[in-house]
């Protein structure tokens, strides 16, 4: 089959300790699975889950140098786990879910937090505000067979060398597993899938220059550079 344009580079991670490549088809990222971030945005408790979606193409694999994005003042990081999806799935239940699980990552979702807040405010979508270029910066996998399944563990992040988010995996309001089992009653899982587990407390604004150190323990780590904008 001829393509009237040049077919783009297929979105894809490194897989620690191999030199195969995980292609990566969508990313879901669930919103205020911590409670203390769920109270530093305003929520108050164990609310039903709600998922956002960015672009494949927002990944940054590795991490490295991200460029501040245009038409914000208020630049954000939230550090979360990665969860990548092997199998296609639907209605999956919490006690298999581990078994469509590819391996996990460390991600930061970057979001530019004034256009977030303008979308809420007016009531309309805030993709502006999650899915834009270079949102989605994150480190290689981790693969499930060699590591595991982490429920519990540190997730942490410091920003010029200080400590900004610390968390234990355990904190989660809604787990790995639990977070599957509700996806996937709405949509059917691919493989290929990425889903953000979640952020704790401490999100705050980044500047070009700033410098991210992020880790889940047992999982891995991933560095990034805030540089100035295109």
């Amino acid at each position: 089959m001829a393509f009237a344009i040049p077919i783009w580079t297929q979105p894809a991670l490194p897989i620690a300790g191999s030199s195969e490549l995980f292609p990566v088809r969508r990313i879901f990222c669930v919103g205020r699975n911590y409670v203390e971030h769920q109270k530093e945005m305003g929520g108050d408790g164990r609310e039903q889950p709600f998922f956002f979606i960015k672009s494949a193409h927002a990944l940054v694999p590795r991490g490295g140098d991200v460029h501040y994005p245009p038409k914000t003042a208020n630049l954000h990081y939230e550090t979360e786990m990665a969860v990548a999806i092997a199998k296609q799935g639907r209605r999956i239940a919490a006690r298999d879910a581990s078994g469509y699980i590819y391996g996990y990552a460390v991600g930061l979702d970057m979001t530019r937090r004034d256009l977030q807040q303008m979308g809420k405010d007016k009531g309309r979508p805030w993709d502006f505000g999650k899915d834009f270029d270079e949102a989605a910066p994150c480190s290689a996998l981790a693969q499930a067979a060699k590591i595991g399944h982490p429920a519990k563990g540190a997730l942490w992040l410091k920003v010029n060398g200080i400590e900004r988010q610390r968390a234990d995996l355990a904190d989660m309001i809604w787990s790995v597993p639990e977070q599957i089992e509700y996806l996937s009653q709405y949509y059917t899982l691919e493989p290929g899938d990425l889903i953000y587990s979640g952020t704790p407390a401490g999100v705050g604004p980044l500047k070009p220059g700033d410098e991210l150190h992020a880790g889940v323990d047992g999982v891995g780590e991933l560095r990034v550079r805030i540089v100035a904008p295109l």
